[in-house]
C-alpha cells in the first residue's frame, strides 16, 4: 500500500515538476523573444556619396579603379581641361578689351570735363554715362573670368570623403553630364549598423546603452553604443485620395504586427582583421539594465 502511494506521489511530483519546467521555460521564450532589447533584423549600413561632374566635358583621365580605397580631396576623375583653359583665356582677353575702352571713355570724359563750357552739358553727360557702361561691362568680364577660372577647377574631380569606389564603370572618352552620377563613394567614416526592433522593445533601449553586434559570418563580436532611435517611420497603409482626405486601407487580419523601428548602433573599436561591407546582415543586443522599467511604468 504504501508502495502504491509513494509512486503515486512520484508521478505528482513529476508532473508537477514537468509543469513547472514548462511554465518556466515558456515564460523565459516570452521574455527573450518579445520583452528582451534583441533583434536579428541588423543591417550594416554607410552614406554614400554620388560622384558626378559640375560641368559638361569629356572624361580624359580616370585615377580610380573599382573597390579602390580613397582619402578625401585625392584626385578621381579629369576632365577636358584644354576647352576650359581656353574659356579662361578668352574671358581675360575680354577684361583686357573692357579695360581699355574704360581708360578710352575715361580720358575722354576728364578731357570734356577741362574743356568747361567748350562742350556741351549733354556731351558731358554722355561722357559720363559711357564710363559707368563700360565699368559695369569690366565688372561683367571679370564675373566671366571667374566664373570660367571655377569650371577650369571643376574638371578635377576629388574625393569628398573617406571612402571606397564602388560601381566603377567610367573611362576616358565617356562625356560625363552636369549632376549625373558618374559612380559611388562609400563613406568609411560612416560605417554603423542600424537595428531594426520591434516597437514593443523600445521601452527597453535608451540613447547610450552599450549593444553587442554579431555580423553573420563573423564569430567575433563587435561593441557598439546606440547613437539614436528613429523618430518615425513610414505609414504604408495611409496614402493620398483624390479629394485631400486620408485614404486608410482596410485591415481583416486577425493578428496584428507589431512595427519595427531603426536604432542607429555607433560602432566602438572595430578589429583591423574585421571587414565591415554595407548590407551585411546582423544580431543586435542591446545591454540594458535588467533593473529598467519600460516608460509609462513606475
Amino acid at each position: 500500500m504504501n508502495t502504491r502511494w509513494l509512486s503515486l506521489a512520484l508521478r505528482v511530483l513529476a508532473t508537477v515538476a514537468m509543469v513547472l519546467v514548462a511554465a518556466v521555460g515558456a515564460h523565459w521564450l516570452w521574455v527573450h523573444y518579445n520583452v528582451e532589447p534583441w533583434t536579428r533584423d541588423g543591417r550594416v549600413r554607410a552614406n554614400v556619396a554620388q560622384i558626378s561632374s559640375d560641368v559638361n566635358a569629356l572624361v580624359t583621365e580616370v585615377h580610380v579603379k573599382d573597390n579602390q580605397f580613397v582619402r578625401v580631396g585625392e584626385v578621381l576623375l579629369v576632365l577636358d581641361r584644354p576647352r576650359y583653359e581656353l574659356a579662361v583665356r578668352q574671358a581675360e582677353a575680354a577684361i583686357a578689351a573692357s579695360q581699355a575702352a574704360l581708360e578710352q571713355a575715361s580720358r575722354e570724359n576728364r578731357r570734356n570735363d577741362a574743356l568747361g563750357e567748350l562742350v556741351t552739358g549733354e556731351q558731358r553727360e554722355q561722357g559720363a554715362s559711357r564710363v559707368a557702361q563700360l565699368r559695369a561691362q569690366l565688372n561683367g568680364a571679370v564675373v566671366q573670368r571667374d566664373t570660367a577660372r571655377l569650371n577650369l577647377e571643376r574638371t578635377i574631380v576629388r574625393a569628398s570623403v573617406n571612402g571606397i569606389a564602388t560601381n566603377v564603370e567610367v573611362q576616358p572618352g565617356d562625356y560625363a553630364a552636369v549632376g549625373r552620377p558618374l559612380f559611388a563613394l562609400l563613406n568609411i567614416d560612416s560605417l554603423r549598423v542600424e537595428g531594426y526592433f520591434e516597437e514593443t522593445k523600445l521601452p527597453r533601449i535608451q540613447v547610450g546603452d552599450p549593444a553587442v553586434i554579431r555580423i553573420m559570418g563573423l564569430r567575433q563580436e563587435l561593441s557598439g553604443t546606440v547613437e539614436s532611435i528613429a523618430a518615425g517611420i513610414e505609414d504604408r497603409e495611409r496614402g493620398a485620395s483624390s479629394n485631400g482626405l486620408a485614404n486608410i486601407n482596410p485591415t481583416f487580419s486577425w493578428v496584428r504586427l507589431a512595427q519595427r523601428i531603426p536604432v542607429r548602433i555607433h560602432l566602438d573599436d572595430v578589429p583591423e582583421d574585421v571587414r565591415l561591407i554595407a548590407g551585411r546582415t546582423a544580431t543586435v543586443s542591446i545591454q540594458a539594465p535588467r533593473d529598467r522599467r519600460p516608460e509609462g511604468h513606475r
